[in-house]
Parts: structure tokens; C-alpha cells; sequence
């Protein structure tokens, strides 16, 4: 019962290590995609691909969802 839980955990860690290991730690130390460290890193490594969403509206505005 416990296992089935942590499985779809498992499958992401044995399928892209290192990526899950970052994920993991600046989920550990609360570290923001979009904080300037970080940001820098990512950019110089290509990855922009991360969503600015929450610096547009703070959160504070409804955000709307599309259901097909």
C-alpha cells in the first residue's frame, strides 16, 4: 500500500536523476525559480522554459483554467 504511493516518485527519480535531485533540494531549501540566482544558473544553462506566471499577478488575481 505504501509502495503504490511512492512508485510514481521512484519512476521520475530512476528516469532523470539529476533533475530530480535539483528539484528536490531548492524544494528542500525553498528556493524560487525566479529569484536571481537561480534565474542566472538556468538561463546560462538554456533552460527557460520555467513560467513567469506568478511574478506577472503575485497570486492575487483569479487565474483562469480551459477544460476541454
Amino acid at each position: 500500500m505504501f509502495f503504490d504511493e511512492l512508485q510514481p516518485i521512484m519512476k521520475e527519480l530512476l528516469q532523470q536523476p539529476i533533475a530530480f535531485a535539483g528539484g528536490f533540494f531548492s524544494g528542500l531549501l525553498r528556493l524560487k525559480v525566479t529569484d536571481e540566482p537561480l534565474k542566472n544558473w538556468l538561463e546560462q544553462q538554456g533552460m527557460t522554459n520555467y513560467s513567469d506566471n506568478n511574478n506577472s499577478n503575485n497570486g492575487n488575481s483569479p487565474q483562469s483554467i480551459n477544460i476541454d
